[in-house]
């Protein structure tokens, strides 16, 4: 294994600073500013965005308005050394903001908002009074911000101003990050410090880095977020953590951010004293009714809740013999008055011998279509799994029509290297987005079947905020999806390396080929051709496809990949566990057959024997080498395209991003080595020939254990 070595010397470290100091003229890049960097522009393009940036006008203020003219002035004058003066008069050169309500200018000039609803905006060029003028206009003054955002995208990214005419409305009315972080300020599946909110300081400090997260999720249109971790504490419902909440919701407000809280459904038990937390039960409804109506007391545009219930030990509605339903439709009910949501997790499975882990959501919630409440939505993983580096779509997707359904995404890289491996997630939300349901018949992908997204944050407190410096641009791709899902990952990544890497084409091109190739090494190297869930225990740190020691099948390696000597593969077919069966029958006859079935999602279906040829024309078990072998390959490209971007980028973040390659390929190689190791032991095969056996034997991978892996 690999040891990761760190100075600690505090001579060192003070040496280094000092050094640091004298040699550094302004603060060193370390990826605070994110994607918001506003550095200086030198480009022809230059002297263009300068005569379009004289001045801003703003005629009425507000603290939503006051922030788009904020970010305005640090952006334009980051970007071009002029901050543009706050004026009420039109002038040529000038940027006019605001809403019909706002602004009579904009009220009087015709511009047709109709269809924008709250969220979406215009940017367009027009002359007023002989004056060139850059107009950002909305129906309510989110729509501004939003469009600040877009305008100074434009800016950042090089793109011509001098002829604007965008109009742009979110895919989906939720755009939302789920922050697994409990009240002691561990995150679960965090691997870039700790929870940023700071409860013990909370409400007295506001930290400014909460108005920065703020900022940052503006600037890519998210507009809602969940404090607290879906294994629920119920303390956070209590005055004490509510008067700390809506600190956090004061500062988001003026972004567009509404607040949602996860709520435990044992509260009135653990809270309110009662003996049961049944839904149906008159005085557990009453006692959320009060809960609801203190919340909104104190935080008067509180979102709603967040439910996990009835999964990995979770308590819920079936603990009283209730659905689902009743349970979402409950605490809805108490909701409903105060213009509250329910967001009802779909992650359910239990301990049911010999029933496929990957069917349960499905059997579990398609037969409650239409029994939810209006207020109610129904939150769904990507895959009917677990978040897994590659996984077929949700068959819930398109089989929910009467039940606004969310899909949930995962951005903190829980299965994907943590935060030390670049995997450029973009790719993997716009499979899915673009996967075609054929519900309610083809043509229809899973994007036009939801109502919004929910990412798993991988914000925490490390000064570049994820972890990584490459781990931004998953954060900034799910944002940029959310609000369009039909924008391509390419793009989604095109931007973020021009607005954090810079617009050197030498820069741009290389590293946006190393987004876009990164997930399937990872996939590669992990778990390729439909493989999934072969992670080491509890931290999923690392491999263990030989772990069947666990309590419940489903925990083990082993449950899912089924390896013996007759081949390896999870039979999903009618033979199998049919859960095949849960797609449309046009979906379900591709994935049942091996002619159809992409070579990615063969062992997620299919039993394959070893010798069996695949399209490549290999044998399974050799293309499975092929596979393990290529995803370590395309880690060492990876490395060899950085490197010879050495002098490009700015020593720190170059340094780190370096280190964290080099830690991604050795950790490759584990992954390789130990699987490949595992494979051959089990099928009782002999390496194919050309591939490189493993540096160590298969008892040394066994053997080794991590006591204290992050974010477990």
């Amino acid at each position: 294994m690999i040891a990761r070595w760190f100075p600690n010397s505090a001579v060192t470290l003070l040496a280094l600073s000092v050094l640091a100091v004298i040699a550094t003229p302004a603060r060193a890049e370390d990826g605070y500013d994110l994607w918001l960097r506003y550095r200086p522009i030198e480009s022809p393009q230059r002297q263009a965005y300068v005569r379009r940036a004289q001045s801003i006008v703003e005629t009425q203020s507000s603290p939503t308005l006051n922030a788009a003219v904020a970010e305005l002035q640090r952006g334009i004058g980051g970007m071009l050394g002029a901050t543009p003066p706050l004026r009420r008069d039109l002038s040529d050169g000038a940027i006019l903001i605001g809403t019909p309500a706002s602004s009579p200018v904009i009220a009087g000039i015709g511009l047709k908002l109709g269809g924008l609803g709250r969220d979406g905006f215009l940017i367009r060029s027009v002359n007023l009074s002989g004056n060139r003028v850059t107009v950002i206009a909305a129906n309510d003054e989110v729509g501004v911000l939003y469009g600040t955002f877009a305008f100074l995208r434009q800016l950042q990214t090089h793109r011509l101003v001098e002829t604007l005419n965008i109009r742009d409305v979110p895919a989906s009315r939720l755009r939302m990050l789920d922050h697994w972080d409990n009240l002691d300020r561990t995150v679960e599946r965090g691997y870039s410090g700790f929870s940023l909110w700071d409860w013990q300081k909370l409400p007295h400090w506001r930290d400014p880095r909460y108005t920065d997260y703020a900022r940052a999720n503006a600037s890519i249109g998210i507009n809602a977020t969940v404090l607290t971790n879906v294994n629920a504490d119920a303390q956070v419902l209590t005055p004490l953590y509510l008067a700390k909440v809506a600190a956090l919701a004061d500062v988001f407000r003026p972004y567009g951010i509404r607040v949602f809280l996860t709520a435990r459904f044992s509260a009135p038990l653990e809270l309110g004293g009662l003996k049961s937390a049944d839904p149906v039960d008159p005085k557990v409804r009453a006692w959320w009714r009060a809960k609801s109506d203190e919340i909104y007391r104190i935080i008067p545009d509180f979102g709603g809740f967040l439910v996990k219930a009835n999964s990995e030990g979770q308590p819920g509605p079936q603990d009283y013999g209730r659905t689902h339903a009743d349970g979402a439709n409950m605490l809805a009910e108490a909701l409903q008055p105060n213009g509250g949501t329910v967001i009802w997790r779909a992650f359910v499975y239990a301990a049911k011998p010999g029933e496929d882990r990957a069917k349960q959501a499905f059997d579990e919630f398609r037969p409650l279509d239409g029994s939810f409440r209006p207020n109610v939505m129904l939150q769904v993983k990507n895959g009917p799994i677990d978040f897994q580096p590659r996984e077929p779509f949700h068959p819930l997707f398109g089989a929910m029509p009467r039940t606004p359904v969310l899909l949930e995404a995962q951005i903190t890289k829980e299965y994907l290297g943590f935060a030390t491996h670049l995997a450029f997630l973009g790719t993997m939300w716009e499979e899915v987005l673009k996967a075609d349901t054929c519900r309610p018949k083809c043509g229809t992908p899973v994007a036009n079947t939801i109502a919004g997204m929910a990412g798993v944050s991988n914000v925490g407190t490390d000064r570049n905020w994820t972890g990584s410096q490459f781990d931004q641009a998953n954060w900034y791709a799910f944002g940029r999806l959310a609000w369009d899902h039909g924008l391509p990952a390419r793009e989604a990544a095109e931007e973020w390396v021009r607005m954090t890497w810079g617009n050197d084409p030498k820069v741009v091109e290389p590293i946006v080929g190393m987004m876009m190739r990164s997930r399937q090494a990872v996939v590669n190297y992990m778990t390729p051709l439909g493989l999934h869930h072969l992670m080491a225990t509890g931290h999923h740190y690392g491999p263990g496809p030989w772990v069947n020691n666990l309590e419940r099948a489903d925990w083990n390696p082993t449950y899912f990949h089924k390896a013996a000597k007759d081949g390896i593969g999870f039979d999903r077919t009618k033979s199998g566990s049919d859960a095949v069966a849960q797609y449309s029958p046009r979906v379900a006859g591709c994935f049942s057959n091996r002619r159809c079935v992409p070579d990615d999602y063969l062992l997620w279906f299919h039993h394959v024997g070893w010798d069996e040829r695949m399209r490549s024309g290999r044998s399974l078990w050799g293309e499975l080498a092929f596979r393990y072998d290529d995803g370590v390959s395309q880690v060492q490209e990876m490395r060899r395209t950085w490197r010879a971007l050495h002098g490009k980028i700015d020593a720190e973040r170059f340094n780190e991003v370096d280190a964290f390659l080099g830690i991604q390929e050795a950790e490759a190689r584990w992954w390789r080595d130990a699987s490949l190791a595992y494979f051959s032991n089990v099928s009782g095969r002999q390496l194919p020939e050309g591939v490189q056996p493993p540096a160590h034997s298969l008892s040394y991978y066994e053997a080794l254990t991590f006591p204290n892996v992050p974010g477990h």
